[in-house]
């Protein structure tokens, strides 16, 4: 007995195809449209975080600034605190290291240039008598930056002098209440003088061996 043919009907049609491919198009658009309602939600709750962050962030600066100048404002206080602390003790204690001051030239000493009058520089502390001139550079907390600023302040001091005729041999010292060994080491090796803080008075660091620059 032959085969007999399947009946057209239990077949694939062009019409059940057709069919089978729109179904399968409408579930692809709607699985694409959940994809993208989804991305969006996240994109709308991440930009929420981000703003969030942003905020936050913004915050934290505005903070830090406000630290960084109550701390910059205290910390200047601090430094006239130490400067007015050192005057009183500091003729006495170059005197001790063979210098001959009878009192401050001046506190918050101000060199002007001699044609035009403008600042030039501007000293803490002045010592001077016929033979020699220290200047003092006062910190609660000198930095490297402080010691570099201090030498040029010396070397204008020194064309200053020159200027007029002044030969006067010129020094310089750096005070500071807080003085961390590093920058005890960048003092001494530029030839100044380190003055720290110790109670009511102060100290002069001589180590062996230190010989002061003389500008």
């Amino acid at each position: 007995m032959g085969t007999t043919a399947r009946e057209p009907e239990m077949g694939l049609t062009f019409e059940k195809v057709w069919a089978m491919f729109q179904e399968s198009d409408r579930r692809m658009q709607k699985m694409n449209e959940e994809l993208d309602r989804r991305i969006q939600k996240i994109n709308e709750e991440t930009a929420q975080q981000m703003q969030e962050t942003d905020r936050k962030i913004q915050e934290v600066a505005r903070q830090m600034k406000a630290t960084d100048e109550r701390f910059g404002k205290l910390g200047h206080r601090f430094g006239e605190l130490a400067e007015h602390l050192a005057a009183p003790n500091i003729i006495q204690k170059f005197n001790a290291l063979g210098f001959h001051f009878d009192d401050i030239s001046g506190l918050r000493r101000i060199i002007k240039d001699e044609g035009s009058g403008q600042k030039i520089a501007e000293f803490d502390i002045l010592l001077e008598n016929g033979e020699s001139i220290i200047g003092v550079e006062v910190k609660s907390r000198p930095s490297e930056r402080d010691v570099e600023d201090h030498v040029r302040r010396l070397e204008i001091l020194r064309l200053n002098k020159d200027k007029k005729g002044d030969k006067r041999k010129i020094y310089g010292a750096l005070a500071g209440a807080i003085m961390l060994e590093g920058v005890k080491t960048s003092i001494l090796k530029a030839g100044l003088y380190v003055v720290t803080q110790t109670g009511d008075t102060v100290k002069i660091d001589v180590p062996e061996g230190f010989t002061p620059k003389a500008w």
